[in-house]
């Protein structure tokens, strides 16, 4: 039985509700196995070894199941045989060494947590396997191994061969242990980690403990990082890493240009929008077990004392149905934004458009762009380009794990010399493309912070046409509303570039009480956003003096 596959097309079909993260997740995965050039198979037999153990070895070890077996859940089944059931042709070897399971509290994280650590103890066949439950905290630590612990008491078989001493389980048969781990032990470094169940990392601070982890790791040739969580309270931490990490690899499932990792697994339940909360039927996207092992009543409950006591709203948001409690939330998925049209400016022949820049500072790309339109079409046509220092493009590559290199090759990014950008490469930018094209600026819209001199040298270049735009919700929230609209109109072509679709999937909308908006960003530099704020800039003129250019590009 190929639950991946069962579980898809409940899914896809709408049978099933669920979070559009995961509903791209197993698309992209049975799309990947389904295709016979992929470098991945199913084996049945290895998700059904897994499944088999956990419905027959383990148990539950209290509330109303306390004593009865195990029984997984068709989702549970789904996420199991994508771990150990999805391998590579080449070997037999498994594909996924890494993993984000974000799910609602009380949807059986942990005893699941426990039952795959269980596994990966005494029968994945690792000689010597060493598992670890990884938290922060000591007592968090040992809350997956403590269940995992009383599974093994109440197994008859389980206990002949596993003996449970203080903080520690071993399995004598292949010399293998399963022990806590938190930051404040004194056993962190030296592991050679099989499998690793990090848990709760809403509550990690910092990425030293998982750096152990992954370092731990990397003399085996199957392991498994387990990362399991609800959402949490603290921002930037090694949750925020987490999430938009596997962001970046939803995103590039069916991007070819888009950023990959074959290795690392992100299933992720949450309410697709905050004003969610309300909409009972949308519950279950962020708690797959509801009715099961989480009562509609307790959380029918919940929502309704924070309806009343909006103080308790933050705690509902966050840990029943996954929503980071920021000012900000996705501005549009990935499907809203991917528009694969491309145009040939030397066959369109536009006369004038608008510029728009965005520049960097410090870390940040530096970009431009050329937005126009043509005589009796609706089409918003955008053609980008985008800048970083010479001496640091090698960093850039390694800190943001972005095709850059690939993409100076193909002209979409061009190196600035020295350690930082001089816009006079900017400048010459836009000269190159009314030399080569015939492309005159209509107005030059740009960041009202950005460089005077920058500024001035382009007025002398292009005549008095530069336009400050202010960056704030006043100006930014009615146009950066319509380019959504436009968006997912696919009414915007950008000529799919793969630059400005990864800055645009960036994104954040940082929303005030009364729903305006504006562009944000979080604190990981990584996550650039400057291509999508040079087109916002532009689009605001476009706007602002559509009529009067509609009238100029038809004469």
């Amino acid at each position: 039985m190929n639950y991946i596959e069962e579980y898809n097309n409940k899914i896809q079909s709408g049978e099933i509700i669920t979070s559009k993260k995961v509903k791209l997740t197993y698309k992209a995965l049975i799309e990947d196995l389904n295709d016979p050039q992929s470098k991945y198979e199913f084996s049945e037999r290895k998700a059904q070894h897994a499944i088999f153990f956990i419905e027959h070895f383990c148990k539950h070890s209290k509330g109303k199941w306390a004593d009865k077996p195990v029984l997984l859940e068709l989702w549970q089944k789904a996420y199991i045989s994508s771990l150990f059931g999805v391998v590579k042709k080449e070997n037999g070897k498994r594909r996924f060494r890494e993993t984000l399971l974000i799910v609602g509290k009380k949807n059986g994280k942990s005893l699941l947590a426990s039952a795959i650590s269980l596994y990966m103890l005494i029968a994945d066949g690792e000689g010597g396997a060493e598992c670890y439950s990884v938290a922060t905290k000591r007592e968090q630590a040992k809350i997956i191994f403590t269940e995992a612990e009383r599974m093994v008491k109440k197994s008859p078989l389980l206990r002949k061969f596993v003996k449970c001493r203080v903080n520690l389980l071993s399995f004598e048969a292949t010399n293998s242990v399963f022990r806590p781990l938190s930051s404040d032990s004194n056993t962190e470094d030296g592991l050679n980690i099989s499998c690793a169940d990090c848990d709760e990392i809403h509550a990690w601070q910092t990425q030293e403990l998982y750096k152990i982890v992954a370092d731990g790791v990397s003399a085996r040739e199957e392991p498994l990082i387990l990362l399991t969580t609800t959402a949490g309270f603290i921002r930037e931490g090694l949750y925020d890493d987490k999430y938009e990490e596997a962001e970046k690899v939803l995103n590039g499932y069916f991007d070819k240009d888009g950023y990959k990792d074959d290795a690392f697994f992100p299933v992720i339940y949450e309410l697709d929008r905050r004003d969610e909360w309300q909409d009972e039927k949308c519950w279950i996207k962020a708690n797959p077990n509801l009715n099961i092992s989480k009562s509609i009543e307790y959380l029918r409950r919940n929502v309704e004392i924070a309806k009343e006591l909006p103080i308790n709203l933050k705690n509902v948001l966050t840990k029943e149905f996954n929503i980071r409690e920021t000012s900000s939330e996705v501005w549009l998925t990935f499907e809203e934004i991917d528009n694969t049209a491309t145009f040939d400016i030397s066959q369109l022949k536009p006369r004038y458009a608008f510029g728009g820049v965005d520049l960097s500072k410090t870390t940040d790309l530096t970009s431009a762009c050329l937005m126009f339109m043509m005589p009796e079409d609706k089409t918003i046509y955008v053609q980008s380009m985008f800048w970083l220092p010479s001496e640091l493009f090698e960093k850039r590559i390694k800190d943001d794990k972005m095709k850059y290199e690939i993409w100076y090759e193909r002209g979409l990014l061009r190196k600035s010399n020295g350690n930082k950008v001089d816009y006079d490469d900017v400048i010459d930018w836009f000269c190159e493309m009314q030399r080569d094209y015939g492309v005159y600026l209509y107005q030059n819209c740009y960041d009202s912070w950005s460089s005077t001199a920058f500024i001035k040298s382009m007025d002398d270049t292009f005549g008095k046409i530069s336009r400050p735009v202010i960056q704030g919700k006043k100006t930014l929230s009615l146009p950066m509303h319509q380019l959504g609209e436009e968006l997912k109109s696919k009414n915007v072509n950008y000529n799919n570039n793969p630059i400005l679709k990864w800055n645009m999937t960036n994104v954040r909308a940082d929303i005030d009480k009364n729903g305006n908006i504006q562009p944000a960003k979080t604190m990981n530099p990584t996550r650039r956003i400057d291509g999508f704020a040079a087109m916002l800039n532009a689009y605001v003129g476009l706007m602002d003096e559509k009529s009067d250019y509609i009238r100029l590009i038809s004469r």
